[in-house]
């Protein structure tokens, strides 16, 4: 089973579109995929409970401590939604048990001050400070086009204990589908195709250190 933690100390840095997509991606790749959701919102558990009966169904757990022993048997894939502000204690329910570790960065000089303290806080966990647990990085909400993203990127890359694994461009594609209980997955088409492409590195670094 295929674990990924998604994480990080800011709110609103879209840790949820990143783990909804990615039960998109896996579960129309034909893997049991369930997501445990430790955020207050529950933004990922409403999504999975309004998937529509065309697309694969993914299984939706309310986070706790003990979550993870609640996955349904035969599960391939989990991907955990933690809360904003998460802590080191809040991670201990996942941290040992995960494959790898995503930290979405919004293309700010808040979000990355904040996120460089959290980095900070992840290299010193003893399972990520012995190589043990991969953590990569997702550049989110871009605007490639712009110096500003552009900058940030190379900014994070530079400054970052943890590689830069991925950049997705911003885009209410995300917002629409999200509403409907899809992703850019579920969907052939090709005004999506572009948005999947931006997932390609996420995917192989996932499939490479999973």
């Amino acid at each position: 089973m295929l674990t990924t933690l998604v994480a990080s100390s800011k709110g609103g840095c879209g840790k949820s579109t990143v783990v909804t997509q990615l039960a998109a991606y896996w579960t129309q790749a034909g893997k049991r995929t369930a997501v445990i959701d430790a955020d207050r919102q529950h933004s990922s558990l409403r999504w999975a409970g309004r998937r529509p009966d065309n697309v694969p169904a993914v299984a939706a757990i309310e986070g706790s401590r003990k979550a993870l022993d609640r996955v349904p048997e035969q599960t391939e894939r989990v991907i955990v939604d933690t809360p904003a502000g998460v802590t080191e204690r809040d991670l201990e329910p996942y941290i040992e048990k995960a494959d790898v570790l995503l930290v979405p960065v919004l293309p700010s000089s808040f979000d990355l001050d904040a996120t460089l303290d959290f980095l900070h806080m992840l290299r010193n966990i003893p399972r990520i400070k012995r190589g043990k647990l991969p953590v990569g990085l997702v550049g989110n909400r871009l605007k490639p086009w712009t110096n500003a993203s552009q900058s940030a990127i190379a900014e994070l890359a530079e400054r970052a204990p943890f590689p830069v694994v991925a950049e997705l461009r911003d885009s209410q594609a995300y917002v629409l589908l999200t509403a409907l209980g899809k992703g850019i997955f579920d969907y052939n088409s090709e005004n999506v195709r572009g948005h999947q492409d931006d997932w390609t590195k996420l995917l192989r670094w996932i499939k490479r250190n999973g």
